[in-house]
């Protein structure tokens, strides 16, 4: 049970706990998790992991879907430059992390909510140890409280063209439409899916 601190008027708040979403390739991170997880490496369970094939074919919006959905943090796993099964697609992925964490920025957003990792599928340890950093590190930062960050509520996301979007569950979430805005932004967007 987690304990409990008390505030200046008296009561009592559960301390924050922060939720991660954890974007994992399925050939190397995905795998040193389950490594972690088979030689009983302990990490703190703040991480809920969503196994991709490839960190390269992680979608920008997804990670802004994360964190409007409630996520204070996000941590996208891959294997290590040079290493990945489907050629360069982990230089892509470091591409958009790069840009979206200036993005979020922009936003005044902390760019250290949005961390790229690389560990291969032996690398159990060091991911877990990853893991328990990242989760350290957003818990310094507090929570994430999306309705400033947009001036909409929690769950409520605009899309590239500036429509309303709302969050859905991953069973009826419908495909995005291709990303055809115009400005700075959507062909930031579009330069780095491309």
């Amino acid at each position: 049970m987690a304990e409990q601190s008390t505030s200046q008027n008296g009561t009592t708040e559960d301390p924050f706990e922060p939720l991660i979403i954890g974007f994992t390739c399925n050939w190397c991170s995905y795998r040193a998790a389950d490594l972690a997880g088979t030689s009983r490496v302990k990490y703190p369970p703040n991480v809920r992991l969503i196994r991709l094939m490839c960190s390269g074919r992680l979608d920008p919006s997804f990670v802004l879907k994360a964190l409007a959905g409630g996520a204070d943090g996000v941590l996208i796993t891959g294997c290590h430059p040079g290493e990945c099964h489907y050629l360069e697609q982990n230089y892509k992925a470091l591409r958009r992390v790069t840009l979206l964490q200036a993005m979020l920025a922009q936003f005044g957003v902390e760019p250290q909510r949005v961390k790229l990792v690389w560990a291969s599928a032996a690398e159990g340890l060091r991911l877990a140890n990853e893991i328990t950093s990242m989760v350290e590190e957003v818990r310094a930062l507090g929570p994430l409280n999306w309705s400033q960050v947009t001036n909409e509520p929690a769950g409520v996301m605009f899309d590239i063209n500036g429509h309303e979007t709302e969050l859905t569950t991953p069973a009826s979430a419908p495909v995005p439409p291709k990303a055809t805005g115009h400005g700075v932004q959507a062909a930031a967007l579009e330069e780095v899916t491309a």
